[in-house]
């Protein structure tokens, strides 16, 4: 049974042709929407945006002279990805230091290490270059050589207020949306995880390539893409700071994404798909860096703190889950986007559009061939109690969530997950 009761406004849905608006009901009131689109609230575009085939290779178009921190894995290197983008930075006399030992779920040991090789160099711009790993530490590293904080002083939200260097962020999955948002998170003590929360970490431009992403394998697209179908989801959902402009970018980032992401898993060289993947991830990223992410995410870091579960995976893992926790308060909201990816579901109810919503996620990730239980990752019953506890640590996104999760809940929410 869902765990709390309530509703969440019913948003207005609109397409991304200036042509259309249209509420999801049907008929449009200048009157009652009209106040709705005007009402109190702030966004905010995010980075700059370089798009297209080959983008990367003119990178150095875009960055000062002289050393720059260039954040990277040693994958990204060996695949040969970055070469073109290193080549333009060297031809335009930015002399790209590189720093490729970033790891997934970096730790706080690898962050202070490139800011050390950003300083020992005398770096004058940063660019990370990546997953969402790199490309959050070369967040915090562009802010930390510049600002000269201590990390301690800004877990949190809007705790960075200093400056930082110029900043690029080039993704190589279609998935964390990382470039486009003002989050970075960094593990502590092997398990668990902290954010920091702030427009300092902005970028000042994001290059989408969607040629670097094309024959990732199966599992990555699959996570990776089901982590940006969550920002989506959590974004059009969030209890804090949802808006008009948030709705329309996690509308049309799902709809992306979902008719994407099943044919960038099965032909990975599509590059139609892979295009889409890429903007779906990016428009979620624009959404929730205004309207944050929730519950979800708070109980998917412990397991990639504690089990090293991928991201992506421990998201979708446990979507089905809290969207069944949070079905009472946020119907509305799951009936509008079952309708808005399925229009054949406005003859049925809000409840039963909200169900089939929800069932079409659990079928699409079934179809990725993603693991579907936590048992398929190494979780016991025995690890529930700790895994529950980790996530109550989660304060500033459970604070976001349509309804609250005490820590019994989210026990309740990893057993049924087991």
């Amino acid at each position: 049974m869902p765990a709390c009761s309530g509703s969440t406004k019913a948003a207005t849905r609109w397409s991304l042709s200036p042509a259309r608006l249209v509420t999801c009901c049907g008929g449009w009131s200048a009157r009652s929407d009209a106040a709705a689109l005007l009402s109190d609230y702030r966004f905010s575009y995010g980075p700059k945006l370089v798009s297209g085939a080959g983008a990367s290779g003119r990178l150095g178009e875009f960055v000062p002279k002289g050393p720059c921190l260039f954040v990277t894995d040693g994958q990204i290197l060996a695949l040969g990805l970055a070469r073109a983008a290193l080549e333009s930075l060297e031809a335009a006399g930015a002399e790209p230091v590189i720093f490729d030992a970033v790891e997934a779920d970096p730790s706080r040991e690898t962050l202070l290490a490139a800011v050390e090789a950003g300083r020992a160099r005398g770096c004058v711009s940063t660019i990370g270059f990546g997953g969402g790993s790199p490309m959050d530490v070369a967040k915090l590293a562009a802010y930390l050589i510049r600002s000269g904080d201590d990390l301690v002083t800004l877990w949190g939200v809007d705790k960075a207020r200093g400056q930082r260097l110029p900043l690029i962020l080039v993704p190589t999955t279609a998935g964390t949306g990382s470039e486009a948002t003002p989050v970075a998170v960094i593990t502590l003590g092997g398990a668990e995880k902290k954010g920091v929360s702030s427009r300092a970490l902005i970028a000042d431009l994001a290059i989408l390539d969607a040629e670097l992403t094309i024959g990732l394998p199966r599992p990555v697209t699959a996570a990776t893409g089901m982590d940006a179908m969550v920002h989506a989801i959590e974004a059009y959902t969030s209890a804090r700071l949802k808006n008009p402009m948030s709705d329309l970018l996690a509308r049309e980032a799902l709809r992306l994404l979902d008719a994407s992401l099943l044919t960038a898993c099965e032909r990975p060289e599509d590059r139609k798909a892979r295009e889409a993947m890429l903007l779906g991830a990016h428009l979620a990223g624009v959404a929730f860096a205004n309207a944050p992410v929730a519950g979800v995410h708070a109980l998917a870091y412990p397991l990639g703190g504690h089990f090293h579960v991928p991201h992506g995976l421990s998201n979708a893992l446990m979507l089905p889950h809290v969207l069944g926790h949070n079905m009472v308060a946020a119907m509305t909201s799951y009936a509008e986007l079952g309708r808005w990816l399925d229009p054949s579901l406005e003859r049925l109810g809000a409840q039963a559009q909200a169900s089939a919503f929800v069932e079409r996620l659990r079928t699409l990730s079934r179809a990725t061939g993603l693991p579907q239980r936590l048992s398929d990752v190494g979780v016991r019953a025995a690890d529930l109690d700790l895994l529950a506890s980790e996530a109550m640590k989660q304060e500033r996104l459970l604070v976001n969530n349509p309804c609250p999760i005490s820590e019994a809940d989210a026990r309740r929410l990893y057993e049924a997950a087991l």
